[in-house]
């Protein structure tokens, strides 16, 4: 769910190296648009799955000559780094793990029991198995099932993101506290654009 193509497979090829080595974790990666191509590159701290705009900046910098190294995509295109926002993408299954309790909207790729989407609590993962807690009882789904997912913007989801924002600034760290409008973080660059 990482990359929905061959382009943005390579792309994550081609930086997951650099931002680990940074400390950041690549959510996912989007190829949008016709005329004028805009390759988003959502990321995260690996420490505590965070993204301010000091961290935005620090990534396309240092992703701005690999890009001018490898050239991934063809054509023109504009580079934007994200946060994943607080109604994150659950694009692993360790994101699943990490976010037992809270809500979430799930689709598959195919038909299961007459749908293809869900809504429901986290309640558990089971090996290879999400476990929702819908309105007509639990919900087992494989993840490799799965086409698209995402945690639903609950108060409670904004609870625990206005707390991790506090004890970030309560330990001095308020560049990299993230905003708590839910919106997330965002470097717009026009340093991606390729011949």
């Amino acid at each position: 769910m990482r990359a929905t193509n061959p382009v943005e497979e390579r792309v994550i090829a081609l930086i997951e190296p650099t931002a680990s080595g940074l400390g950041y974790r690549i959510v996912r990666v989007r190829l949008s648009g016709n005329r004028r191509k805009r390759l988003q590159i959502m990321a995260e701290r690996v420490s505590d799955g965070q993204m301010g705009i000091d961290d935005c900046g620090r990534l396309s910098r240092a992703l701005s000559p690999v890009f001018d190294l490898e050239d991934p995509v063809q054509g023109e295109y504009d580079l934007e780094i994200s946060s994943p926002g607080i109604d994150r993408p659950l694009m692993r299954i360790e994101d699943f793990e990490r976010f037992i309790g809270h809500e979430a909207k799930v689709e598959t790729a195919a038909m299961i029991d007459n749908r293809h989407r869900w809504r429901g609590v986290i309640k558990a993962v089971e090996g290879d198995e999400i476990v929702l807690a819908t309105d007509t009882g639990d919900t087992r789904l494989k993840f490799s099932a799965l086409s698209e997912a995402r945690l639903v913007l609950t108060d409670k989801l904004i609870e625990e993101d206005l707390k991790r924002a506090r004890d970030a600034e309560a330990a001095g760290d308020e560049e990299n506290s993230s905003p708590a409008s839910g919106g997330g973080a965002s470097e717009a660059s026009g340093g991606g654009e390729s011949d």
